[in-house]
């Protein structure tokens, strides 16, 4: 047995505990999520790499308790785990029957309340114009209209 000097086996227990809780009630309906979309489109390490950097940058800085801070952690280390797997999946740096369809686990992310069901079809936005893609974003990011500003 290993004697870890910085708590690694506790904190991977807590880290798989985290991810196992982004599981829980989000997904059984067995919709496409964001992420699986986001990936099927080619954009999986933009939006994953751009949350690693994002949530980096905010430890620390949103909420008042270490507690609060430490979660900007765990979903740096989260959207890394994703990154790992779709640079595998890019670059075959893992046999292909070891690697599982992404599209067949449920999505990691938790559901962020987008009626996902009002946009665009992922045909329409391959063809959209950058008006068409500018709406769609602001729809996906800010559905009901509810003003941005001031919000990390």
């Amino acid at each position: 047995m290993i004697n870890y000097k910085f708590r690694e086996n506790e904190i991977l227990n807590e880290i798989k505990a985290y991810i196992d809780g982004t599981y829980d009630e989000h997904y059984a309906t067995g919709k496409i999520q964001a992420t699986e979309s986001i990936i099927d489109d080619g954009h999986g390490t933009g939006f994953c790499m751009g949350n690693v950097g994002k949530y980096g940058r905010r430890y620390g800085k949103k909420g008042e308790t270490p507690e609060e801070w430490r979660k900007d952690l765990m979903k740096v280390i989260h959207y890394s785990i994703i990154q790992m797997f779709i640079h595998d999946k890019e670059h075959g740096t893992r046999e292909e029957e070891e690697i599982p369809d992404y599209r067949d686990l449920p999505n990691p992310i938790i559901d962020d309340g987008v009626d996902w069901s009002r946009a665009p079809s992922r045909d329409s936005l391959n063809d959209a114009t950058p008006e068409e893609w500018d709406k769609a974003s602001r729809m996906a990011f800010n559905p009901n209209g509810v003003s941005q500003k001031g919000r990390r």
